[in-house]
């Protein structure tokens, strides 16, 4: 810092490309559209603004830059002028002093020195973009957006002037269908990153709020970690049924048991082993009995041995009563694993006679009735549920930890129901 002059010292804060994160900055090769998802305060709408200024500055203040005409599309005109233009990372606070454009309210226009144009947009009137033309667009909260899929087609067709005209677009990945299409397709190119990658730039009293009161929900994972949720055309268990359930804290259980999905092999490319730690209050009449998922302990095993230590491990951690282990892909080495690494632990083993999704149906239905609810940080489980339809499972690989789940529920709360109803069995 000392080496440097007045004057670059005076430029260093608008270096951006010396001070960004990895997340903020353009990815290479031929892309359309380049997509930043983020949690709240990652640095989304700073990486936007920079684009911008990227796009339209020149190599001295006066000198074009690669874009003339740029569109800047927010949920509505009040949050494109307060965020994307006035806000604190806005376009007019990280330009410098000699490059600042000037606003004309009249018009809802950005004039740069340079002669390029930027002009705001609302998402909920798409057809205020019809006849524009423009070289760049910088999209905010695109998963917000009301009428995203109508909007995002007709800037589309406006983006049409110099030879290789582009889209940033910075948003929070709520669940939007426009938003899941535009990932897939085959010119964009995505970076992402959570709300801790800023902290530096972050209260700490806000980041410490924060993840007491949404760390390890499904919520969190979308505002915080930028991770988007989905759901899938008939889904049993749906992403809000699943963040409804979650807990922060477990109450004592009478009941508690590990149940295992074993994989179908044992060498590298197959599927984990489900493992899942649940436990029962026992309060009242058997319909009236509370589950909760208290760990899933799955993990990825290169030998059955891996496991089964897993598995026996969680046993002890929770002080279970029973370890289940269903034995449709491995029969007897099942329990023969298990017991070559505890002898003593209660086992019970089960067969699945019916399909998966059979078999998890009602596993679904007690959600329904609010009687499972989940410890708070359970994502990958919860990720293989929000997968799972009625034409089966809609991610790659098996379900694993959906298995283990619904065994442990089966055991805990559907088969003392099943006993319960039948008056012949409750007299045995």
């Amino acid at each position: 810092m000392s080496d440097l002059t007045d004057k670059q010292l005076e430029a260093l804060p608008y270096l951006f490309e010396f001070w960004a994160m990895p997340h903020q900055v353009p990815p290479e090769g031929d892309w359309r559209s380049w997509v930043i998802l983020g949690g709240r305060g990652a640095g989304k709408t700073r990486a936007g603004a920079e684009w911008v200024r990227c796009m339209i500055e020149g190599p001295t203040p006066h000198a074009p830059g690669r874009a003339r005409r740029v569109a800047l599309v927010g949920e509505t005109m009040d949050q494109a002028r307060e965020v994307m233009v006035f806000g604190d990372s806005g376009i007019l606070s990280i330009c410098p002093p000699d490059r600042r454009p000037e606003w004309v309210a009249g018009r809802k226009l950005l004039v740069w020195p340079n002669g390029a144009q930027a002009q705001l947009f609302s998402a909920y009137d798409p057809e205020s973009l019809r006849g524009p033309q423009f070289d760049a667009a910088w999209a905010d909260e695109l998963a917000k957006w009301p009428k995203a899929a109508d909007t995002w087609d007709m800037l589309q067709f406006g983006l049409r002037l110099g030879d290789a005209p582009r889209a940033c677009v910075t948003t929070t990945p709520r669940r939007s269908e426009m938003l899941r299409d535009l990932l897939e397709r085959a010119g964009t190119v995505v970076t992402h990153a959570p709300t801790q990658a800023n902290r530096a730039n972050l209260a700490a009293s806000f980041l410490a709020e924060i993840e007491a009161r949404y760390g390890g929900t499904s919520l969190g994972r979308q505002e915080m970690d930028g991770v988007m949720l989905r759901d899938v055309e008939g889904a049993l268990w749906s992403a809000d049924d699943l963040a409804r359930c979650q807990v922060a804290e477990a109450p004592a259980c009478d009941r508690i048991v590990v149940a295992v999905d074993p994989p179908a092999g044992s060498h590298a490319g197959t599927d984990d082993c489900g493992i899942i730690v649940a436990g029962v209050t026992m309060k009242g009449p058997v319909q009236d009995w509370q589950a909760i998922v208290l760990e899933d302990a799955s993990v990825s095993a290169s030998r059955p041995t891996q496991w089964a230590e897993a598995a026996v491990a969680a046993f002890h951690r929770h002080n279970a009563d029973r370890l289940i282990a269903e034995v449709n892909q491995g029969g007897d080495m099942v329990e023969t694993v298990i017991r070559g690494v505890d002898p003593l632990v209660p086992y019970r083993s089960v067969h699945a006679a019916k399909g998966k999704v059979a078999r998890a149906e009602p596993a679904a239905a007690l959600y329904e009735q609010g009687r499972v609810t989940h410890l708070r940080g359970l994502a990958a489980l919860e990720d293989q549920m929000a997968l799972m339809s009625t034409r089966g499972f809609a991610g790659k690989g098996s379900p694993d930890r959906v298995d283990a789940l619904v065994w442990a529920l089966y055991d805990l709360l559907l088969e003392p129901a099943k006993t319960w109803r039948n008056p012949t069995i409750r007299g045995l």
